[in-house]
C-alpha cells in the first residue's frame, strides 16, 4: 500500500505542471459541445416552426428581416461589383484616375464663401483675405457688382446684381454647380465677420457628413413660427453637402415664392419650407459659439470666456478692427498652445518616471525626439562651425565664406533667443546682455530638427548694479514643425520627350550601345520619345568633312535604325566649335523646336529606359520646375573585381558604384523655361559670349530663373564605367568638376585600399 501510494504521488507530481493545460482543454471542449447543442436546437426550432416568417424588431424596417440592407446604411456595406466583358465589343483600355482619392470618391473638407459688395471689396474683403483666407483650403468672394480693379490674390465671382436676395440665390447656385461634388462642408460668411479659421476647421472634423446640417447662430423669424429658426448671416453658418444637394432643386421656387428683405432669412425660410430643417446652434455635441461686438469695443481688453470661445465675431466695422481682432485671437490661440505644450511635457515627465529608464529617459527638449544615434562612423552627423561673420562649411566646398542671407538671419535669431531664454530663467536676480559670440556650432538632425551649440561671452548685471563678464555655453533646438504637402501643378505621363545627345569624336566608341538601348527601350515599346543628335566637329575635322567624315559611322547607324523603324526619323545637327559649351549647344537646339518641347539633355553613356523617361515627365513642370537627375556611376571593374567575375544578380543592383553628384550632364526641362532664363542671361552678360563657356544649363536655371530646381538621385540612370576626357579649354570649375568625377568614379575607399595593399605586396616580393 505504501509503495502504491508512493507511485501515485510520483505520478501526480509529474502531472502537476500539466494540470492547468488539461483543465483548460477540458473546459474549452465542454463549452464548445454545449454551444453546438444550443445552436443545433435553435436551428431545428426555426426549421420546424410553422406559420408566417418572424417579424423584425421594433423600429427596424421590413428589409432587415429579409437580410437586405437597411435604407440609409448602404454606404457602410461592402459591395462586390462583378466584372463583365462583352465578347462582341472590342477591348478598350480602361482609363484610371491619376489619384486614388478621385477614384474612391473622396471629397475635400471645407469650402468657404464670403459675401461682399462693391463698396467693401477693397476694405473689409481685403482684411478678411489678409487675416483668415490662407487658413482655409478654398475661399471665394461673391459680389453683385465688381470694381474696375480686383485686389491682388483674391478670387472674385460677380453676379451682376447688387440685390441681396439675388446675390444669395446666385451664390448658392454657383456653389452647387462648381463645388457641390467636391466638398463636404460649405461655410457662408459676410465680409464684416471675423471667423476663427482653425476653430471652424476643427468643428467640421467632429461632425458627421451623413446628416443634413444647418448650423449657425439661430434667430427667430419676425412674426413667424416659434419653433422655426434661421441662421444669422452676420455670424456665418455651415451647410452640409447633403443639404445643399437637396436644396438646389427648390432654389427657383424659393426665389419666386418667398419674400424677404434679409438674404439669411430668405435662405432659412427656403430650407425650412422645402426641407423641414431648422437652424441649430448645437449639433452632435458641438457648439457654434458667437460673439456680438458692441460699438467702440477694444478687443485687447476682452478677457471673458464667451469672447475667447467664439468661432465668429460680428459686426466688424472697419479694417483696423479686423486686424486687431485677428491679433487678439492669435494671441489667445498661442497661449492655449503653449499651455497645452506645458501640460504634455508634464505628462511625459510623469510617465517617463514610471518606465524602466526612469527620469534618465526624459529627452531634451521634453517631447522632442532624442538625437540620432549613429551605428557606424559613416552615419555620424557633422557639426558646422560658424561665427557672427563667417561660415566654415560652405555650400560650394570652400573652407570659409561670408555669413549672409538666410544663414545670417538664422544665426542672429538663435543668439537673440538664447539671451532671451537666459534672462527669462535668471531674472530678476541677473540681467544678461551679449558681448560676443565666441564659437557657434550647428547641425541638422533629420529626426528632430536643427541643433545649435553656442559659446557666448555675456555681461551679467545684478539688481544692485554690479556687473561681470562671463562665458556661457547654451544648447538650442529648432524642432521640425508640421509637415505640409506642397501643392504642385497637374502633369501627365503622355508628354513627348525630345532627347538631345551631343557627340564629340571621343564619344564614338559608345554611340552604338546608346542607340541599341534607345531602340530597345523606346522604339520597340513605342514610347513617346524622339532623338536629336548634335555632331560637334573640331575645326580641323570640319574642313576635311568632304573627304573623311568622322561621324560617318554614326550616320550609317542612324540610317539602319530608320530603315528598321519606318515611322521614325532621327535628325542630326552639325556644329563646328573648339569649346563645346553646353549652353551654346542648347541655344542651337532650342531654336529648332517648339516652345512646349520637353527636352532631355542626355550623355552618350546614358542607358535610356522607360522608367526614367516617365520620371522625367513627372518631375518636370512647365513654368514651375526643372529636373536635374544624379545618375548612378559604376566603378572601374578592374579595381572592384580584380579579375573576378562581375556580379550580375539583381541583389547587386546599384552596389558597386556611386551617385555622381559632380555631373550635371543630364537634365529635363521645357523649351519655354529655357528660353525665358536664356533671355535674362543675355541681358546680363551683354554679348560677352566667352562667359557662356564657363556655364552649364544648370547654372542658367539656377541664376536666371525663379523655377524650382529638383536635384535628386536617379536609380533609373545607370552608366557603365569609362574614363571621360576633360576638355582643358573649359572653365576651371567645369574642368575641376570633370576631374573629380573621374577620380571618385574609380572605386570605393575599400576597393582602392585593397588595390594599394595588393600592389605593395607585389612590389615587396
Amino acid at each position: 500500500a505504501v509503495a502504491a501510494a508512493m507511485r501515485l504521488g510520483a505520478v501526480l507530481s509529474a502531472l502537476r505542471p500539466a494540470l492547468p493545460l488539461l483543465l483548460g482543454l477540458s473546459l474549452g471542449c465542454s463549452l464548445s459541445l454545449l454551444r453546438a447543442s444550443w445552436s443545433h436546437g435553435a436551428a431545428e426550432e426555426r426549421c420546424l416552426a410553422p406559420g408566417p416568417p418572424a417579424l423584425p424588431a421594433r423600429g427596424a424596417p421590413p428589409e432587415a428581416a429579409e437580410g437586405r440592407p437597411v435604407p440609409g446604411h448602404e454606404d457602410f456595406r461592402p459591395r462586390i461589383v462583378p466584372y463583365y466583358r462583352d465578347p462582341n465589343k472590342p477591348y478598350k483600355k480602361v482609363l484610371r484616375t491619376r489619384y486614388i482619392q478621385t477614384e474612391l470618391g473622396f471629397h475635400e473638407r471645407l469650402f468657404v464663401a464670403v459675401l461682399t459688395s462693391k463698396a467693401t471689396l477693397n476694405t473689409l474683403a481685403v482684411a478678411v483675405n489678409k487675416t483668415v483666407a490662407h487658413h482655409f483650403p478654398r475661399l471665394l468672394y461673391f459680389t453683385g457688382l465688381r470694381s474696375a480693379k480686383v485686389p491682388h490674390g483674391m478670387v472674385l465671382v460677380a453676379h451682376g446684381d447688387e440685390r441681396p436676395i439675388w446675390l444669395m440665390y446666385e451664390t448658392m447656385n454657383y456653389i452647387h454647380q462648381h463645388f457641390g461634388s467636391d466638398y463636404d462642408w460649405f461655410y457662408i460668411m459676410q465680409d464684416d465677420t471675423y471667423a476663427q479659421a482653425e476653430q471652424v476647421k476643427a468643428l467640421v472634423t467632429h461632425l458627421s457628413i451623413n446628416q443634413d446640417v444647418y448650423l449657425g447662430r439661430a434667430e427667430e423669424f419676425i412674426g413667424g413660427d416659434e419653433q422655426a429658426r434661421y441662421c444669422h448671416g452676420g455670424f456665418g453658418y455651415l451647410l452640409s453637402r447633403s443639404l445643399l444637394l437637396k436644396l438646389h432643386p427648390h432654389l427657383d421656387s424659393c426665389r419666386n415664392e418667398i419674400l424677404s428683405v434679409r438674404p439669411d432669412e430668405w435662405l432659412g425660410r427656403c430650407i425650412i419650407d422645402f426641407l423641414g430643417i431648422t437652424c441649430v446652434s448645437q449639433l452632435q455635441g458641438q457648439h457654434y459659439h458667437t460673439y456680438e461686438l458692441a460699438k467702440n469695443t477694444e478687443p485687447e481688453k476682452k478677457e471673458e470666456e464667451e469672447f475667447q470661445a467664439a468661432l465668429a465675431v460680428h459686426p466688424v466695422s472697419d479694417m483696423t478692427l479686423m486686424y486687431r481682432l485677428h491679433k487678439q485671437f492669435s494671441r489667445i490661440q498661442l497661449d492655449r498652445v503653449y499651455q497645452e505644450i506645458q501640460d504634455l511635457q508634464m505628462q511625459i515627465r510623469n510617465l517617463t518616471a514610471l518606465t524602466p529608464a526612469g527620469e534618465a529617459g526624459v529627452t531634451w527638449p521634453v517631447g522632442i525626439n532624442a538625437p540620432f544615434l549613429p551605428k557606424s562612423r559613416f552615419e555620424v552627423i557633422s557639426w558646422d562651425y560658424f561665427t557672427e561673420q563667417h561660415l566654415f562649411s560652405c555650400p560650394d566646398g570652400s573652407p570659409k565664406c561670408e555669413l549672409s542671407g538666410a544663414s545670417k538671419a538664422d544665426v542672429s535669431e538663435i543668439i537673440e533667443s538664447a539671451v532671451e531664454q537666459l534672462n527669462r530663467l535668471y531674472q530678476p536676480l541677473l540681467r544678461f546682455s551679449k558681448r560676443q559670440l565666441l564659437n557657434g556650432y550647428r547641425r541638422f538632425d533629420p529626426t528632430r530638427g536643427m541643433e545649435y551649440t553656442l559659446d557666448l561671452l555675456l555681461e551679467a548685471a545684478t539688481q544692485k548694479g554690479h556687473s561681470r563678464v562671463l562665458a556661457k555655453r547654451v544648447s538650442l533646438v529648432r524642432p521640425l514643425s508640421k509637415v505640409e504637402i506642397i501643392p504642385m501643378p497637374y502633369v501627365t505621363e503622355a508628354t513627348r520627350v525630345q532627347l538631345v545627345l551631343p557627340l564629340t569624336v571621343q564619344d564614338l566608341d559608345f554611340v552604338a550601345n546608346f542607340l541599341d538601348m534607345f531602340a530597345m527601350n523606346t522604339l520597340d515599346t513605342h514610347d513617346n520619345a524622339l532623338l536629336t543628335l548634335l555632331f560637334i566637329y573640331h575645326p580641323y575635322d570640319a574642313q576635311r568633312v568632304g573627304q573623311v567624315d568622322v561621324f560617318a559611322g554614326v550616320k550609317a547607324m542612324i540610317g539602319e535604325l530608320e530603315k528598321r523603324y519606318a515611322e521614325v526619323k532621327i535628325p542630326w545637327i552639325s556644329v563646328k566649335t573648339e569649346v563645346p559649351s553646353q549652353v551654346k549647344l542648347m541655344d542651337i537646339v532650342s531654336k529648332k523646336h517648339p516652345v512646349d518641347t520637353l527636352f532631355f539633355l542626355a550623355s552618350v553613356w546614358t542607358e535610356i529606359n522607360m522608367e526614367f523617361l516617365n520620371r522625367c515627365r513627372m518631375n518636370t513642370i512647365s513654368n514651375w520646375q526643372v529636373f536635374f537627375p544624379v545618375h548612378f556611376q559604376e566603378f572601374n571593374p578592374a579595381l572592384v573585381y580584380r579579375g573576378e567575375q562581375t556580379a550580375s544578380s539583381n541583389t547587386d543592383f546599384l552596389r558597386d558604384g556611386h551617385f555622381d553628384r559632380h555631373s550635371f550632364a543630364e537634365a529635363c526641362f521645357y523649351n519655354s523655361d529655357y528660353m525665358t532664363a536664356r533671355t535674362k542671361l543675355a541681358a546680363d552678360i551683354l554679348d560677352q559670349d566667352e562667359v557662356l563657356e564657363s556655364m552649364e544649363v544648370f547654372d542658367v536655371f539656377l541664376h536666371y530663373s525663379g523655377l524650382h530646381l529638383f536635384r535628386a538621385v536617379e536609380p533609373g540612370l545607370v552608366q557603365k564605367y569609362t574614363l571621360r576626357s576633360c576638355n582643358p579649354r573649359l572653365s576651371e570649375e567645369l574642368y575641376h568638376r570633370c576631374v573629380l568625377s573621374n577620380l571618385e568614379g574609380l572605386a570605393s575607399r575599400s576597393h582602392l585600399a585593397m588595390a594599394l595593399f595588393e600592389q605593395e605586396q607585389a612590389n615587396s616580393t
